[in-house]
C-alpha cells in the first residue's frame, strides 16, 4: 500500500476517497471540473460529496444479493475480502455441477447438492477423464445506464434501488467460465459465473495479455477505479484474493490494462489522473499537477501478487509534452499526453512499453464529437524496471505522422496509440504500437535505446481492402484493438472493429489480421520498412522487410479484444505451456458509452497448418450459434439478462498444468 496522499487537498474530518459505484462517476466528476473552471485542489471547495464519484447506495448492495438466485443444479460458493475502505467485497461462484464430471469439481470445496457430499458436487455427467481448459472472461451486465453521447445527461446520480434487478436493470458483473478443452461435451458451455460485489457498473476491462501457472488474474473495473485479484488454481472456481481500491491509487484512477512479471506480481496502467485535481506526490517524491479523475496525467502502478500497491509512478514528464499537440480539459499547467492504455514488459532487457490513447472521461462524455481531437494521444513510453517495483519513465516517444491524410485530426495515422506489444525471444529487442484512430502499425527495433526510433510499418487501408474490396478503404477510424506477437516472434495479431457506415461512408470491415513479421525482425537494428507514399498505404510496404499479410479473418460484430491459448494438452494427460500457439480468442465488445458496443459474442479462432485463421465452428452456445451470445436471458447466477465481455484468458486450474 503506498504511503502518499495528493498534497493541499482540504478533506472534511475523517473523509475518504470513495469508490466509484455508479454509472455516472465519470460523467459527474467531468461537470464539477468544468463547473469550478479547472480550479486547482488548493481552491476547491471542502463538500468532498459533491467533488467525489458516485457511490452506489448500501440498500441497493443488499437488494442485488438479496435477488441473486442460482439456478437448479448450480453449486455456490462465496469469497470475501476487506477493502482498505473497511468494506466487504466478494466474489460468489455460480457453478453448473451438471455440465462436468465430479472429477473436474473434486477437492474444491463445494458445498453439497442435492444430496452429493461437499467435496464431490459433480452432476450426472460422465467423468472422460480429460483434464479441463477455460476461457475465463471479464463481463459486465448491460442494462439502461448503457448510453452514449448524448444521452449521458440523462444518467442518475446515484445506483439506488429503483434501478436494481434484472433484464434491463442494474446487475452485478462477473467472470464467465467457459469450458474450452476440445473434446469436451461442455465444450462451449458457461460452466460457472463468478459475480462480483458489492459494486455495480464497473465497466470491466482488461486483465493481464497472458496467463501463466500460479499466476492471479488482475482484472480492472474502468468507472470504479477499481482492480480485482482472483485466484484461479481451483478453476473451475475462483477466489478473490484481494481488491484494490482508489484509496490505494490516489495520483491514478481508470485502471486498464496488466502485465504480470515472473514472481507473480504485476504493473498496471491506470489511464486517467489522480483522484481529486491538484499536486499529488508519488512513491519516489515526485510531484505532478493533474485535472481529476479520468482526466491526466495518468499513472503506471506496481502491485503485488496480492494487489497492494507497491508504487506508482508518474507518467508524466515534468515539462511539457508539446512536440505534437496534447489537450488536457481543464487545461494543466505542462500539457501531457500521459494517459497509457496498453502494457508490456521485457524483464530480461529491464525495460517496460507503455501505449498512450486519450483522456478518458472527455472521450466518453461525447465520443461522437469530442471536445477536442487532441486527446487522442499520438506517444508511446519507455520505462527502466531495473528496480521492479519502483519503474521509472525512461523515454517519451511521439509516433511520427504517415503519407494519409485524416478526414479530421484525430484520424491521423499516430493518434489513438491505443495498444503495444514487445518480441519475446532473447535475439530481439523491438516493439510494436498500433493506432486505434490513426489506424496504423509502427515499429521500434530497439526499446533498449535511450530514444526508441517507431517507424510506420503497415496502414489498415492495405488490409480493409483485402477483407472487403467493396468497403471504403480508408484506414483512419478503423478502431483497431489488441495487437500481439506470437510467442515464437513469427506473426503479429491485430483486431479490428472497422469504420460503421455514415452519410457518404460505406464504413471499413471487421476482422482479426495476422502479419509475417519474421523478415522486419531479421532485419535487426536497421529496418528499411517504412510507409511513407499513398501507394504503399493502400498496397503495403514497397521495402521487403514490411510485414505481409497471412490472412484476414471476417469478424462480424466487431472485435476489439483477443487473447492467444499457450496451453496444449500432453500425451501425458496434462497441459503444457507452448510456444506454438494454434488457437486464438477474440471479444465484439469496447465501451458501451463510446458508441462501440459489439454485438456481445465470444469466439475461437483455430491456427491451420499454413497459418491462416479458421472461426471454431464447433464453440457453440446454448442456441447453436457459433460463437458464444452474452446478450442471452439466463446465466448460472440468474435470469439477469445480456452482458458486456470486455476481456478473455485462456487459464487452467494450477495442478492441471506442468
Amino acid at each position: 500500500m503506498s504511503n502518499h496522499t495528493p498534497r493541499n487537498v482540504p478533506r472534511r474530518p475523517g473523509r475518504r476517497l470513495r469508490t466509484v459505484g455508479a454509472a455516472a462517476a465519470v460523467l459527474g466528476l467531468a461537470a464539477t471540473f468544468h463547473s469550478t473552471g479547472g480550479a486547482s485542489a488548493a481552491t476547491l471547495p471542502s463538500s468532498g460529496d459533491d467533488l467525489g464519484p458516485v457511490g452506489t447506495d448500501p440498500g441497493a448492495s443488499s437488494l442485488l444479493q438479496t435477488l441473486l438466485q442460482a439456478a437448479t443444479g448450480v453449486v455456490t460458493d462465496t469469497s470475501k475480502v476487506a477493502g482498505r475502505d473497511g468494506k466487504t467485497y466478494w466474489i460468489e461462484n455460480h457453478i453448473e455441477s451438471k455440465a462436468l464430471p465430479a472429477s473436474a469439481l473434486d477437492g474444491l470445496g463445494l458445498p453439497s447438492l442435492g444430496g452429493i457430499p461437499a467435496g464431490d458436487s459433480g452432476g450426472t455427467v460422465a467423468d472422460d477423464g480429460i483434464r479441463r481448459e477455460y476461457l475465463v472472461v471479464w463481463a459486465g451486465d448491460n442494462n439502461v445506464l448503457d448510453k452514449s453521447g448524448a444521452e449521458l445527461t440523462a444518467l442518475p446520480k446515484s445506483v439506488g434501488t429503483d434501478l436494481i434487478g434484472q433484464k434491463d436493470l442494474v446487475g452485478p458483473d462477473f467472470f464467465a467460465v467457459v469450458d474450452a478443452t476440445k473434446g469436451s461435451p461442455s465444450y462451449g458451455t458457461v460452466v460457472n459465473t463468478a459475480t462480483v460485489g458489492p459494486l455495480v457498473e464497473n465497466e470491466p476491462h482488461h486483465m493481464q495479455y497472458i496467463w501463466h501457472k500460479g499466476n492471479n488474474i488482475f482484472a480492472g473495473g474502468l468507472f470504479t477505479d477499481v482492480t480485482y485479484v482472483v485466484d484461479t488454481s481451483q478453476l473451475p472456481k475462483l477466489t478473490l484474493k484481494a481488491v484494490n481500491l482508489p484509496q490505494d491509487t490516489v495520483c491514478g484512477s481508470v485502471p486498464d490494462a496488466y502485465w504480470v512479471t515472473k514472481d507473480g506480481d504485476a504493473y498496471g496502467t491506470y489511464m486517467g489522473g489522480p483522484d481529486l485535481p491538484g499536486p499529488c506526490t508519488y512513491t519516489d517524491g515526485s510531484v505532478r499537477v493533474g485535472n481529476g479523475f479520468g482526466g491526466s496525467p495518468g499513472e503506471l502502478v506496481r502491485l503485488d501478487k496480492d494487489g497492494k500497491t507497491l508504487s506508482e509512478a508518474p507518467a508524466a514528464t515534468e515539462t511539457p509534452e508539446d512536440t505534437q499537440r496534447c489537450d488536457n480539459i481543464p487545461a494543466l499547467p505542462a500539457p501531457t499526453c500521459a494517459n497509457p492504455h496498453g502494457v508490456q514488459a521485457r524483464e530480461d532487457l529491464g525495460i517496460l512499453v507503455s501505449s498512450d490513447y486519450n483522456e478518458p472521461r472527455n472521450i466518453i462524455l461525447n465520443p461522437v464529437s469530442s471536445p477536442s481531437s487532441y486527446l487522442r494521444r499520438p506517444t508511446v513510453r519507455t520505462w527502466d524496471i531495473s528496480d521492479e517495483d519502483h519503474p521509472k519513465l525512461k523515454a517519451v516517444s511521439f509516433l511520427p505522422d504517415g503519407p494519409r491524410v485524416g478526414k479530421v485530426p484525430h484520424q491521423e495515422e499516430p493518434r489513438a496509440a491505443m495498444e503495444t506489444t514487445v518480441t519475446n525471444l532473447p535475439g530481439h529487442k523491438g516493439a510494436f504500437a498500433e493506432t486505434m484512430q490513426g489506424g496504423a502499425i509502427y515499429y521500434a527495433p530497439d526499446i533498449t535505446a535511450e530514444k526508441p526510433e517507431w517507424r510506420e510499418v503497415f496502414d489498415l487501408t492495405t488490409s480493409n481492402k483485402l477483407t472487403d474490396p467493396n468497403s471504403n478503404w480508408y484506414g483512419g477510424g478503423s478502431n483497431g484493438g489488441w495487437l500481439q506477437t506470437s510467442l515464437d516472434d513469427k506473426y503479429l495479431y491485430h483486431a479490428v472493429v472497422g469504420r460503421q457506415p455514415s452519410g457518404d461512408d460505406k464504413g471499413s470491415p471487421p476482422y482479426i489480421l495476422k502479419l509475417d513479421i519474421q523478415k522486419l525482425l531479421a532485419s535487426g537494428d536497421s529496418p528499411q520498412c517504412n510507409i511513407d507514399t499513398l501507394d504503399e498505404v493502400t498496397a503495403g510496404g514497397a521495402e521487403s522487410d514490411c510485414p505481409a499479410v497471412v490472412d484476414t479473418l471476417p469478424a462480424p460484430g466487431g472485435p476489439h479484444w483477443g487473447a492467444l491459448d499457450n496451453l496444449q494438452l500432453g500425451e501425458d494427460g496434462y497441459y503444457h505451456e507452448t510456444t506454438d500457439v494454434r488457437r486464438i480468442a477474440y471479444s465484439n465488445y469496447f465501451v458501451a458509452r463510446t458508441g462501440l458496443n459489439g454485438d456481445h459474442r465470444v469466439c475461437l479462432a483455430d491456427v491451420l497448418a499454413d497459418e491462416t485463421l479458421a472461426l471454431d465452428t464447433k464453440f457453440r452456445d446454448t442456441t447453436g450459434e457459433t460463437c458464444i451470445d452474452f446478450d442471452r436471458a439466463s446465466w448460472p447466477h440468474g435470469d439477469w439478462g445480456p452482458a458486456k465481455p470486455h476481456s478473455m484468458l485462456f487459464v487452467t486450474a494450477d495442478d492441471d498444468v506442468k
